[in-house]
C-alpha cells in the first residue's frame, strides 16, 4: 500500500494490520515511525526496510540498507521488543529526540544533498554544526533532578549507537530496560570537541566536564533561547518538550547477530 501523505502510513498501519502476520515499511525513519507509533502496545509485528535517506532505526538495529538483504535478515531474524518514547501530544520516537547539532544537522541538509549523498550529507552537516561553535543555555530536569549547563547537543535516546554503530554515544544505553537516556555535550573548543569525538568512538565514559549523562523515564527540555528540535530524524516544534518512556511498545522483526 502506497501513502499518500503525512499520517496516512498510520491509517492504513491501524485499518489493516490486523489482517496480517507482519507490517512492514518501507520508507524513511518518518513513516516507520507512524507505523511503529500507531501500533504501539498492540503487540503486532513491524519490520521496518530501509528506504530514506538517514535510515536511523534500520541502522540502530543493524538491519541491512539494501531492501532484499533486509528482507531475508528479518525473516531470518527473531523478535525483539523495545522501548518508545513519548511526546506531549503524542508522537513517539524510537531511536532519539533531541536540540542542537542534531536538530541543526536535520534542518540545514538541504533535499538534493540527502538524495545524492545520503548519510555522508548529515555527517557534513553535522560537522558544520559543531564548527560554529553554537551554543547555548540547556535546563534539563530528568525524573525530578535538574541539571543545568551550557551545551551544543541535548539528546534523549534510546539507542546507544549511531552511524553504524561507529560512534557509541554513552554507558549501558539499552533500548528495552524500560529508561531513555539522556546525553549532553558541552564542547567550550574545538579541542573539546574532538576530544568528545574521539571519546565517544574509542567507548570511552569516564567521567569529563563537558559530558553529562543521565538515566530515566521523563525528561524537560528547556533551552535559552528557545530552539528547534528533532526527533528521530523529523522536525518538531520549539522547546521546550517533554519526553517520557513507554517500556517494550514496539514489537519488531531484528536480524540474528552472529
Amino acid at each position: 500500500m502506497r501513502t499518500e501523505g503525512e499520517g496516512h502510513a498510520a491509517a492504513l498501519a491501524r485499518e489493516y494490520a490486523s489482517r496480517y502476520e507482519v507490517v512492514f515499511t518501507l520508507g524513511g525513519d518518518g513513516t516507520a515511525m507512524e507505523v511503529v507509533g500507531a501500533l504501539a502496545s498492540t503487540g503486532r509485528l513491524i519490520g521496518v526496510l530501509p528506504g530514506g535517506t538517514g535510515n536511523l532505526i534500520a541502522r540502530a538495529l543493524a538491519i541491512p540498507l539494501d531492501v532484499p538483504s533486509a528482507v531475508r535478515a528479518l525473516l531470518d531474524g527473531h523478535e525483539a521488543w523495545i522501548d518508545l518514547g513519548r511526546l506531549e501530544g503524542g508522537r513517539r520516537f524510537a531511536f532519539a529526540a533531541g536540540v542542537g547539532i542534531d536538530s541543526r544537522m536535520v534542518e540545514r541538509t538541504p533535499a538534493v544533498l540527502k538524495r545524492r549523498l545520503g548519510i555522508v550529507a548529515y555527517l557534513l552537516s553535522a560537522a558544520n554544526a559543531v564548527l560554529s561553535g553554537d551554543a547555548f543555555q540547556a535546563r534539563i530536569t530528568v525524573d525530578g533532578v535538574v541539571h543545568e549547563r551550557v551545551a551544543a547537543m541535548v539528546m534523549v535516546t534510546n539507542f546507544g549507537a549511531i552511524f553504524d554503530e561507529l560512534i557509541t554515544l554513552g554507558p549501558g544505553i539499552s533500548q528495552d530496560d524500560g529508561l531513555l537516556d539522556l546525553c549532553v555535550f558541552s564542547p567550550g573548543s574545538l579541542r573539546d570537541a574532538v576530544r568528545i569525538a574521539w571519546r565517544l568512538f574509542r567507548k570511552d565514559f569516564r567521567a569529563d566536564p563537558c559530558i553529562l549523562y543521565a538515566p530515566g523515564q521523563v525528561f524537560v527540555i528547556e533551552t535559552s533561547p528557545p530552539r528547534r528540535a528533532q526527533a528521530d530524524g523529523e522536525l518538531l516544534g520549539m522547546t521546550p518538550f517533554r519526553v517520557s518512556v513507554e517500556p517494550r511498545a514496539a514489537r519488531l522483526l531484528v536480524p540474528t547477530r552472529d
